[in-house]
C-alpha cells in the first residue's frame, strides 16, 4: 500500500472562533495523537484531505503528514461532521508504527448466490456491513468478500467464520453473526396457512 502525502500547519489557534476562522478559509482543524507524541493541534487544506482519503483504502489510508517539518506516519482515526452541511469539522489523527498492527473498520461485500435460501424463499439477512481487524498497516484490505453460496436455511456466517487475507485477523467477538437468514414473504405466508 503506498502512503499518501499531506501538509499540515501546526500554528493554528486553539479555540472556537479561531477555528471558525480556519474553516471558512477552507482548512480542517485536527490533532495528530499517539504513543509517544504530545497532542499536537494541527490544521489541514479540506480539499487536500479529501483527496488524501478518497483513494480505495478510505478512512484506512496510511498518511505521511507533514507538520511544518515534523513528519508523521498517521491514519485519520475520527471524523467530526457538520450536522448540516455534512462537511468535515474536525479530524483526529493517530500515529501508527507501519511494523505494528491496528484495528479498523473494513467494509464486507457479500459474494456468491445462496440457491437453498432462495429457493426456500427464505431471505439473506446481512447483519454487520464492516469488520473489525487487526492487521499492520499496509496489509488493511480494502474491503472482505463473504461466499454465502454454502449458505442453508437457518444458517449463519459468524465473524470467525469470515476467510481472512494472510496477516489480517478479526477483532472482537468471534461469535457475532455476519449473514443470517429469515422467512421472505412467500414463507410467512405459507407458515401463517399451515
Amino acid at each position: 500500500m503506498s502512503q499518501v502525502a499531506l501538509s499540515a500547519s501546526t500554528n493554528r489557534e486553539i479555540g472556537s472562533r479561531p477555528v471558525r476562522r480556519l474553516r471558512a478559509e477552507g482548512l480542517i482543524p485536527g490533532v495528530v495523537y499517539g504513543e509517544g507524541v504530545t497532542p499536537l493541534p494541527v490544521s489541514v487544506n479540506a480539499k487536500e484531505f479529501r483527496t488524501a482519503v478518497s483513494g480505495e483504502q478510505g478512512l484506512n489510508t496510511l498518511i505521511t503528514l507533514d507538520a511544518d517539518g515534523t513528519s508523521y506516519t498517521v491514519m485519520a482515526r475520527e471524523i467530526q461532521r457538520h450536522p448540516f452541511r455534512n462537511t468535515v469539522a474536525h479530524v483526529d489523527f493517530q500515529v501508527v508504527d507501519p511494523n505494528k498492527g491496528v484495528t479498523v473498520e473494513v467494509p464486507l461485500h457479500l459474494i456468491g448466490d445462496a440457491v437453498e435460501v432462495r429457493h426456500a424463499d427464505y431471505e439473506v439477512d446481512q447483519q454487520a456491513f464492516a469488520l473489525l481487524v487487526t492487521a499492520r498497516p499496509d496489509q488493511i484490505p480494502t474491503h472482505v468478500d463473504v461466499d454465502i453460496s454454502n449458505l442453508t436455511v437457518g444458517g449463519s456466517i459468524k465473524v470467525g467464520d469470515v476467510i481472512l487475507p494472510e496477516g489480517v485477523v478479526a477483532a472482537g467477538d468471534h461469535g457475532l453473526p455476519v449473514v443470517a437468514t429469515r422467512a421472505g414473504r412467500a414463507a410467512k405466508t405459507a407458515t401463517a396457512q399451515a
